[in-house]
């Protein structure tokens, strides 16, 4: 039996990186079983002094998988190892 896997995109409205990785997030959920939670920045002080400028953000909890650009390579890397 395999468990779903829960991660989080740490995003700010406007951004269009943002949008393209969450757009690639979406299309590759069609081919495995993971959840995705969208979290802006912008509404939690303690997140914006976090990522800054640096968003997107791929994790799962503490464990950042990429960020600015979506890496297939390195999310299935991890869905492999965790599913």
């Amino acid at each position: 039996m395999t468990n779903q896997v829960s991660l989080t995109l740490y995003i700010r409205q406007g951004c269009h990186l943002c949008q393209d990785m969450e757009r690639n997030l979406m299309s590759f959920q069609k081919q495995y079983d993971f959840t995705v939670h969208i979290v802006d920045i912008d509404a939690d002080k303690l997140l914006k002094l976090r990522y800054g400028e640096r968003v997107p953000v791929l994790a799962a909890g503490e464990q950042e998988i990429c960020h600015y650009f979506f890496n297939k390579d390195l999310l299935q890397q991890y869905l492999k190892a965790h599913c």
